[in-house]
């Protein structure tokens, strides 16, 4: 309990008094000041006007705020690893480093926000660059989730164009991910024995600047890079510049400057840190340098690469009319590569199957893939590197130009090639089957669209590469090759060393042509698929829908479709198609026996139905004189009548039909157009009884195109034509696999030679018959191909060996196989994730890689599918023969067990996946019995 307080009485009554006066007092105040007020009323204080918040906190999306705009970096980075391990030395996975970028303020802020991901930033310093006045710093955090560097600042920025400078201090972790900074590991004979060596390479496309240094990481924020290496004594440094100068200090190191870059994107920075070797020459007083392995530099493995790269360079410099910018192009051959290739400018980065070429030992698909793909890297130094896409929901700019001009480039250097009569069977066909999912994508999307790593790296598809190339293709038969060209000058020159987006694209093409390029264009790349033309040649009827393999009622979707076409005994003829519903238009009809064949060389993107009549018309043309329709409209028939089968335009019988004729075919794009459609009907019927009247069918067709080729296997010689030494590949591929017994024992026996101390296959056919000899013998045959698959010294040996393992038929050996693509000691990361796909593909191991991969989803998607963007592929590949309802609730439930975090870039790939596995189990239910009888009546025809 609290104690009283107690005062007198006289006190109380003289404290009574004094506050009754106090008040008194108080009161005659107020009236006073309120009669003063009256008399003079004050003036208002002026409303205060109202500002802008000055932001904080992170933006509301993933994209950078655009308050800051980079203009320059100057990097510093240490790498602590070692090439040769030194006894009894540990290994130092490691790099720290520091970087200064300058950088304009055009907005008031008090936080900057860039770029930084799994880094450990120590120290973070602002300065205004002209006043040198330090901006101090109140808190800086790295937010992982969002991949946001976020720093506050005690006071504002203003944002009157002022530059400042922001220093940060940070270190590292080497991963061997494959992804930012990693490292790789090879082997190398020193005195007869092999011994480890590492080294450190970068792979940045698309969102892994941030992983080496905090930056402005985004395509538009482009910005000019002066980076320093610090790198141990006795190793090499190789960065986008041309190397400026090297300073030693102390025992250990050395640092390697660069010269600055051209105004660039962070994606395309380079870095590697090597004892490698290298060739070069000299283009237009420029160096042209390839950098591999020195055992392979010794071997003559990149001579080939050396011979192309110049006269490539010299072909799109004429083209495009502007110089490579650069003074110097190093191109350098990885033991570990995420990708097949990347264009890092000035210092491009290939897979070593894509860069080394071994005369003798690697065969003609390897030799044309790097020649493919040196193209189209050196294509990305105009496009998408000169010029860069505003944002990723453009990427096809980038990879859709570098795909159609590899092509061009290649025809150049190589015409005996034909390359670009191949561009049909490699892009469009495949792409189109793909396009025709409701699940597909439009090449161009919204920029809200595509935020997230995730989203961006689901755009590296063949939607990107292939469709976009095979729209270009179709402009430029639009336009004509000249103005399609004038058009291309005109963008490169107005857009270089800046972003650009598609609508920028159509302005420069509309210079060099009368016509609205941008209106017949759009619906083409911001509408996801293609159409169908539906020909009646007896009333002229023509109109288009788009083509859907599962169709679910009109879309609505409309194009513009150049048209090309010719009718028999007629010269080519053009139109374009613009109406939606159908029209009649005279010049499609036919009369008496006459045809109608429509997209000629199919250079336009879309596919072509007819009436019976006319198909049955072009059919017997084929049986009776194939050589009246031009090649490439050969194999377009065959691969339109498949699919349009199979999205029930067409009898399915009609489509088998177009193959009979192959009896007397023997070039390639005919064949390779039906093996390609046949291989939907093995992977549909190779377990049920369909298959057997099949392969006696396919054993009658290929007969005469083995024995066309049948002296050239015999005597282990090449024809002459790439194509023609394609198709042998075919005719061999296609006669072994259908029991034909006189190439089995052939496969055989050149492998049992080969076993036995003498190799005479040729390179081009140790694909085909390594597989069929493994998938004919035991479990001696395959581990002898696996210890020459430890043994080879160049990655296209290595590659052909890893394929043809896959091809046995003895579960326990696919299931070890399996196994082996977790350790990253016997299959490269890089390979794991193809090594399981021609598993899956085998049919007596596609059941085990997809419980292999449920299995292991959460290991693979974790090693593998941060920044590969392969492990899509995983996913299509695996389910490609899925057409059972038991195998759709597989599908539904995989699905359901990961959030889109946790399927990452897969999720479209797995959406396509399950949409098509509902059209397989359709196909097949309504189609079974009909394409069984077609193939009984069909082995009994003699």
């Amino acid at each position: 309990m609290a104690k009283g307080v107690y005062i007198s009485k006289a006190l109380a009554i003289a404290t009574v008094v004094l506050t009754l006066s106090a008040l008194g007092g108080i009161i005659v105040m107020v009236t006073l000041y309120q009669m003063e007020i009256a008399r003079k009323p004050p003036r208002p204080r002026p409303s205060p006007v109202p500002t802008t918040p000055i932001p904080t906190g992170l933006p509301p999306t993933l994209r950078l705020p655009d308050n800051l705009i980079p203009e320059s970096y100057e990097v510093n980075l240490q790498l602590y690893l070692y090439t040769k391990l030194p006894n009894a030395t540990e290994q130092e996975y490691m790099f720290e480093g520091n970087s200064t970028v300058r950088f304009k303020c055009v907005k008031d802020t008090r936080t900057i926000i860039l770029h930084a991901l799994d880094l450990s930033i120590e120290q973070v310093t602002v300065t205004h660059a002209r006043t040198r006045e330090n901006i101090a710093v109140e808190r800086y955090t790295l937010h992982n989730d969002s991949h946001f560097f976020e720093i506050l600042l005690k006071k504002q920025l203003v944002g009157n164009g002022d530059y400042y400078e922001l220093f940060t201090n940070f270190t590292g972790e080497l991963l061997d991910d494959l992804t930012g900074l990693y490292t790789s590991q090879y082997t190398e004979k020193v005195n007869g024995e092999e011994e480890k060596r590492f080294l450190v390479a970068s792979q940045l496309q698309a969102t892994d600047a941030r992983k080496v240094f905090p930056c402005f990481d985004e395509p538009a924020m482009k910005a000019e890079f002066k980076i320093t290496i610090i790198h141990r004594r006795g190793t090499i440094a190789l960065s986008n510049g041309r190397k400026d100068n090297s300073q030693f200090f102390g025992d250990e190191w050395i640092a390697t400057t660069f010269a600055p870059t051209p105004n660039m994107s962070t994606y395309l920075l380079a870095f590697t840190v090597n004892e490698f070797d290298y060739k070069s020459e000299q283009h237009d007083g420029k160096e042209i340098s390839i950098w591999a392995r020195p055992e392979a530099v010794t071997a003559g493995h990149a001579n080939y690469a050396k011979s192309i790269t110049g006269k490539i360079l010299s072909f799109y410099e004429t083209k495009f009319n502007l110089k490579y910018p650069l003074n110097k192009l190093d191109q350098i051959a990885l033991p570990d590569f995420s990708a097949g290739a990347m264009e890092n400018w000035g210092l491009t980065m290939y897979r070593e199957s894509a860069l080394l070429y071994e005369e003798g030992v690697s065969s003609s698909s390897d030799k044309e893939w790097v020649a493919i793909v040196i193209a189209h890297e050196l294509a990305h130094q105009w496009f998408g590197n000169l010029v860069t896409m505003n944002w990723w929901n453009n990427l096809w700019l980038s990879e859709g130009f570098a795909t159609y001009i590899s092509y061009l480039g290649v025809d150049d250097i190589e015409p005996t090639w034909n390359i670009r009569d191949m561009f049909v069977l490699k892009e469009i066909q495949p792409v189109m089957e793909l396009d025709s999912l409701n699940a597909s994508h439009p090449l161009s999307l919204k920029e809200s669209e595509i935020e997230t790593t995730f989203d961006i790296l689901g755009l590296f598809d063949s939607i990107t590469y292939s469709k976009g190339a095979a729209v270009l293709r179709m402009l430029s038969a639009y336009m004509g090759e000249e103005k399609f060209f004038e058009g291309l000058k005109s963008y490169l020159m107005k857009f270089q060393y800046k972003t650009a987006d598609t609508a920028d694209l159509w302005k420069c093409m509309k210079e060099f042509t009368h016509e609205e390029i941008e209106s017949i264009m759009t619906a083409w790349v911001e509408q996801e698929g293609y159409p169908v033309l539906n020909i009646n040649t007896t009333t002229g009827e023509i109109a288009q829908e788009q083509f859907l393999l599962k169709r679910a009622g009109d879309a609505g979707l409309e194009w513009q479709v150049p048209i090309i076409y010719m009718k028999s005994g007629s010269d080519l003829k053009k139109d374009v198609l613009k109406e939606k519903g159908p029209v009649r238009k005279p010049i499609y009809t036919v009369n008496d026996d006459g045809w109608l064949l429509v997209n000629i060389n199919c250079s336009g993107y879309y596919r072509v139905n007819y009436d019976e009549q006319n198909w049955n018309r072009l059919i017997k043309q084929l049986e009776s004189a194939h050589d009246a329709i031009p090649l490439i409209n050969r194999g377009q028939l065959i691969d339109d009548a498949f699919n349009l089968a199979r999205a029930k335009y067409i009898n399915v019988t009609l489509a088998l039909s177009t193959t009979k004729y192959l009896i007397n075919e023997t070039e390639y794009i005919p064949w390779e157009s039906a093996l390609k459609n046949l291989g939907y009907f093995i992977l549909m019927f190779d377990r049920s009884e369909v298959y057997g009247p099949m392969q006696k069918y396919l054993r009658k067709q290929v007969d005469p195109l083995y024995k066309y080729f049948q002296e050239y296997t015999d005597n282990a010689t090449v024809p002459t034509k790439l194509s023609d030494q394609y198709n042998q590949i075919n005719a061999i591929s296609v006669a072994c696999s259908n029991g034909v017994t006189e190439c089995t024992d052939m496969a055989t026996k050149l492998f049992n030679e080969w076993k036995n101390g003498t190799n005479r296959i040729p390179p081009n056919l140790k694909s085909t018959i390594y597989c069929n000899a493994i998938a004919a013998g035991d479990e001696d045959d395959w581990d002898f191909a696996w210890k020459q698959y430890e043994n080879a010294t160049i990655a296209t040996e290595q590659d052909v060996l890893r394929y043809a393992l896959s091809c046995t038929k003895i579960i326990w050996l696919l299931n070890r196989y399996l196994e082996y693509t977790l350790d990253p000691n016997k299959i490269r990361k890089m390979d794991a994730v193809s090594t399981i796909n021609y598993i899956a593909r085998n049919v007596a191991g596609q059941a085990l890689a997809w419980d292999f991969i449920r299995a292991q989803w959460s290991y693979i998607s974790q090693l593998y599918g941060g920044g590969m963007t392969s492990v899509g592929s995983l996913i299509d590949d695996v389910t490609e023969r899925f057409s059972t309802d038991f195998e759709l609730q597989q599908l539904m439930q995989f699905r359901s067990e990961f959030d889109e975090d946790g399927l990452g870039p897969t999720t479209r790939a797995l959406d396509q996946a399950i949409e098509r596995t509902e059209a397989n189990i359709k196909w097949v239910k309504e189609n079974k019995q009909t394409v069984l009888n077609w193939f009984r009546e069909q082995a009994q025809v003699h």
